[in-house]
């Protein structure tokens, strides 16, 4: 897309995610996720009932009466938005590629963030970490970053995600939210993941397209791998050829909810509908349900 047409696109998906943030997605986005940690508030007497871990020694021994620390939640946050930008999300056989559905969940995801006031950042990667923009706040850092999803041309085609995750973790000093956007065909990141997990909150929105799950009877087609270029011609009037293909990408779908499921990761499975609330409503689904369980 020339630069017109990018910041033209960025201004739809501006407009159309403004709905959806004011009627559902802001109050579900702010209840699901704590703050980075406890804030020290201040030290206050003794009651009972409090904490005896909590109470502030030194500050007891000088005034003679037992003190406590008391703190707040910090409501901060810092989202970083990790992204896969590999070849394979070049693909949609509909009216979007998967790579414009990313780019528009995070719009949505980034919006949310900053009316939440929390920082948010991008990393966009292939076989390597390719783009980093550190977190920020603000509309019109949002919007850079829309648009850096939109422009950017990857020098790489395949995917790894073993160090894109690694190389994010380095980068995080403080504890984040990880939104991990990919149609995950990769494999071999499940330490890494595990490793960031047990410092940041960690959610991986999975986006396909329908024709990777199923495929229509069209005859003859050819298919092809866009990380290798590697080609094979299948017949899809074969009804035993569909229905296996059918079935190997339902197998695939349950081993990535099944290891995320093992990473205490939360998973949430997009699939690309020819209507823009179809497609995002498992995404606002995701979240209601956290901020309910947020505040149970």
């Amino acid at each position: 897309m020339i630069e017109k047409e990018i910041l033209k696109t960025v201004r739809r998906i501006e407009i159309s995610t403004r709905s959806t943030i004011n009627s559902v997605m802001a109050g579900a986005y702010h209840s699901s996720f704590k703050g980075n940690g406890m804030e020290f508030s201040e030290v206050r007497e003794y009651f009972p009932g409090d904490d005896v871990r909590s109470i502030d020694w030194n500050v007891t021994a000088r005034t003679g009466n037992p003190h406590v620390k008391k703190y707040v939640e910090e409501r901060e946050l810092s989202v970083m938005l990790m992204v896969d930008a590999s070849s394979s999300a070049d693909f949609g056989s509909g009216r979007q590629m998967k790579a414009e559905v990313m780019a528009t969940l995070s719009a949505l995801l980034a919006f949310s963030a900053i009316r939440n006031n929390d920082k948010v950042g991008l990393m966009l990667f292939t076989s390597e970490p390719e783009l980093f923009i550190p977190p920020a706040k603000g509309k019109k850092h949002v919007l850079r970053v829309i648009r850096e999803l939109l422009a950017f041309r990857p020098k790489y085609n395949t995917t790894d995600m073993n160090a894109a995750i690694e190389h994010t973790s380095r980068i995080l000093k403080r504890k984040s939210v990880v939104m991990l956007l990919s149609d995950f065909m990769d494999e071999g990141y499940e330490r890494s993941l595990r490793l960031m997990r047990k410092k940041h909150d960690v959610v991986a929105v999975g986006v396909r397209d329908p024709r990777e799950l199923e495929l229509p009877d069209a005859g003859l087609v050819e298919l092809e791998d866009p990380e290798t270029g590697e080609t094979v011609l299948v017949d899809t009037s074969d009804a035993a050829f569909r229905k296996a293909y059918a079935r190997e990408a339902g197998r695939d779908q349950k081993e990535v909810q099944a290891l995320f499921r093992s990473l205490a990761v939360d998973y949430v499975p997009v699939t690309i509908c020819d209507d823009y609330q179809d497609t995002i409503a498992p995404l606002l689904s995701y979240f209601r349900r956290r901020a309910k369980e947020t505040q149970r």
